[in-house]
């Protein structure tokens, strides 16, 4: 079934609203169950807390694995803590092994101490596995839920194998091969294995030429591999390539999302990912840290300018400009701050190098500059009747939008060569040291000609 619209969706829940109050939970289920789960998660995240606790007691663990595990990543938490623990417990164990893991990473000790012990031994010990793993690489977002074959099975072996192991497994559009040791071989398609013939063996008809990532990988680094070669899933082993799970392409979706949220936040100044749930003091404790910083260099940026008081004492009109230069040198700096962040982060950087990417960002400067200088002298010799100031002004902000191009560049870069996320040169840290430079080369230009200006 399609998705629905939320307009539909609500029609849709107004009809089987009426089957769940009376308790009726034949037609209830009918109903409920007859929508895509992303629709059923949808409805169900809309409701208040007296109607999702009857939607839990009409339907089975299973059924609310699947809505679950389509509700979103902000909400997932507070439903699951607020089932009975045994039936949340039977939630978990139904969902595939990863997002469990994610689920159970956001809870306290206690309490994911406590559904641990409540789960299905077998599964809880496979989860207890990938809680070890650290947060964000690749042994934190992997399933151990695949179909594994070996070497020396044959291809009707293989196929008889596959379809036993299918119905637990998170995918099977590819089945990796391991030898005696459990290390990982190769990779056959199972397009490649449907067509092969039954006696074959499986190492005659496998790829030898298998793409794997280190447990340890950062999930970034993954989600970019996975998008330069297409895959739908990608092999996770260890330091002896031995299996240890897979990486499929819904969990490399979700870490697209995650990432590009947490780039935005730090782009914003802010350290940690905000989200509606937050109380004003958590939202204010993440975000105090940047703005702390920047209030330094804020004083910075004022002393600058205390430092040519005598100019403004004898021009006061150079005041005026002031907001303008400092506003258009932050806006450039921000820019050029995310194409770099962005090539950066989607390795076109790699490809088409340091050097390129900055004398690019420097002819676009360049170009901007000289634009934007010849519009404002012009405009300024028009309104004020000074020509010489407006070619101050042009002036400022030529060199201004050229440095601060540069500098937009060039930091997330540096950060980049030491190690730190470039994403943490935030908008607000390059418009505040945009600032201080453009205050810096206007009033230091004003001053080296202020013959001409009195």
């Amino acid at each position: 079934m399609e998705h629905l619209e939320k307009q539909e969706r609500m029609e849709v829940w107004d009809k089987i609203q009426g089957a769940l109050m009376e308790e009726q939970i034949s037609q209830f289920r009918a109903e409920f169950l007859a929508l895509h789960p992303y629709d059923q998660a949808k409805i169900f995240e809309e409701q208040p807390e007296d109607i999702r606790f009857l939607i839990y007691s009409y339907l089975s663990p299973e059924e609310m694995a699947e809505v679950i595990e389509n509700v979103d990543n902000d909400l997932v938490t507070t439903f699951i803590t607020e089932m009975v623990p045994a039936f949340a417990a039977k939630v978990l164990e139904h969902m595939a092994i990863d997002d469990a893991v994610d689920i159970l990473n956001e809870l306290d000790t206690n309490k994911l101490a406590s559904f641990l012990t409540i789960m299905d031994q077998e599964v809880a010990a496979e989860i207890k596995k990938l809680l070890h793993f650290e947060e964000k690489t690749a042994g934190s977002i992997m399933t151990t839920e695949y179909v594994v074959i070996h070497t020396q099975m044959t291809v009707k072996e293989a196929m008889r194998h596959l379809r036993k192991e299918a119905p637990e497994a998170e995918t099977i559009y590819y089945i990796y091969v391991v030898d005696s040791y459990k290390k990982l071989v190769g990779v056959i398609s199972l397009r490649d294995l449907i067509i092969a013939e039954g006696n074959l063996k499986i190492k005659e008809v496998m790829s030898e030429r298998v793409v794997s990532v280190q447990v340890g990988e950062d999930q970034e680094d993954i989600a970019q591999m996975m998008r330069d070669y297409d895959f739908l899933a990608l092999p996770v082993v260890d330091f002896q390539n031995h299996l240890l799970g897979i990486i499929t392409v819904d969990d490399i979706m979700d870490v697209m999302e995650e990432e590009a949220s947490d780039d935005y936040s730090k782009l914003a100044g802010i350290s940690d990912v905000e989200s509606s749930g937050d109380t004003a003091f958590s939202s204010a404790k993440k975000r105090l840290p940047w703005l702390i910083i920047l209030l330094f260099l804020g004083m910075v940026t004022a002393s600058v300018i205390g430092r040519f008081e005598a100019t403004l004492e004898q021009v006061a009109i150079l005041a005026v400009f002031i907001p303008l230069i400092a506003g258009m040198a932050g806006n450039t700096g921000t820019q050029a701050l995310a194409v770099a962040v962005r090539s950066i982060s989607t390795g076109e950087m790699n490809k088409k190098g340091k050097a390129s990417v900055i004398w690019q960002e420097a002819k676009t400067g360049i170009i901007t500059g000289v634009s934007c200088g010849v519009i404002i002298t012009l405009l300024i010799a028009f309104w004020y009747s000074d020509f010489f100031l407006g070619v101050l002004v042009g002036i400022s902000i030529m060199a201004t939008l050229l440095v601060a191009t540069i500098s937009g560049a060039v930091i997330p870069l540096i950060m980049h060569r030491l190690k730190i996320d470039p994403a943490v040169a935030s908008g607000p840290f390059i418009t505040t040291l945009n600032d201080l430079i453009s205050i810096f080369i206007y009033f230091g230009l004003a001053t080296a000609f202020m013959r001409f200006l009195i």
